[in-house]
C-alpha cells in the first residue's frame, strides 16, 4: 500500500499546480496536521482517495470549518483496508490552545486507546502531530516531543509512527528509528510504502 504523507506546510504542486494524475498510485494520504482546511478538501476532490487528518495546534479553525470529505482520526483506531491507524494529534503546551496537551492528558489519550490497540491486534501506523521526546523535537517549549510516546511506542510496537510539527529546515532528518518503529516527519509530502498486518 502506498501512502502519502502530509504536513505543516502546502506544496504547490499538490495544490496551485496541481496536474490531474499526479498521485496516481497512491492508496492513502495522511495529514499529520497544521494544513489548510481547503488544501486537504482539495486532495479529496481531485484524487478520490481518503484522507484521514490529526489536529496540529494551529488547527483551531478546523472546529468550525473542518476539512470536507476528510475524517478525523484523533484519539481512535481506523482500519483501511487492513491497514491500523491511531491518531494522537496535538502538541505539548507552551501557550493554550486547543490542541495543547500536558503529558499527563497525553498520557490518558493513550491509555484509552489500548483496549482498542489489543481488539485491533495491534497497529500499523501511529499518526501524530508532535514527535516524541528526543526522536526529532526540539528544546523549546512549542516543538518539545512527548515523552508519553516512548512508552506507547515499547507497548504497541507500531511499524511507523508518521509526525510533522517539526519543519526539516530545522536542520533535523526526515525519518529515525526507536525499538523497530520507523519515526517519520511527514513535513510538506512524503511517500511511503507498507503493508498491513500483524507487527512482528
Amino acid at each position: 500500500m502506498k501512502l502519502l504523507l502530509l504536513s505543516d506546510a502546502e506544496d504547490p504542486a499538490l495544490w496551485d499546480y496541481y496536474v490531474p494524475g499526479r498521485l496516481d498510485g497512491y492508496d492513502l494520504i495522511l495529514s499529520a496536521g497544521d494544513l489548510d482546511a481547503s488544501y486537504l478538501s482539495f486532495l479529496v476532490t481531485m484524487t478520490n482517495l481518503p484522507v484521514f487528518y490529526v489536529h496540529g495546534n494551529h488547527n483551531e479553525s478546523y472546529d468550525r470549518f473542518p476539512p470536507e470529505g476528510c475524517e478525523c482520526v484523533d484519539d481512535r483506531l481506523v482500519t483501511y483496508r487492513g491497514l491500523r491507524i491511531v491518531g494522537l494529534g496535538g502538541c505539548g503546551v507552551y501557550s493554550g490552545g486547543t490542541y495543547q496537551y500536558t503529558e499527563r492528558e497525553m498520557r490518558r489519550r493513550i491509555a484509552r486507546l489500548n483496549r482498542a490497540v489489543r481488539k485491533a491486534g495491534g497497529v500499523d501506523v501511529v499518526l501524530t502531530h508532535c514527535p516524541p521526546r528526543g526522536l526529532g523535537d526540539e528544546d523549546d517549549p512549542a516543538h518539545r516531543g512527548f515523552e508519553a510516546f516512548l512508552p506507547m511506542l515499547d507497548r504497541w510496537k507500531p511499524k511507523v509512527l508518521v509526525h510533522g510539527h517539526v519543519h526539516l529546515y530545522c536542520g533535523t532528518s526526515r525519518e529515525r528509528a526507536y525499538a523497530g518503529t520507523r519515526i517519520i516527519n511527514a513535513w510538506i509530502r512524503h511517500p511511503l510504502e507498507i503493508e498491513p498486518g500483524k507487527t512482528e
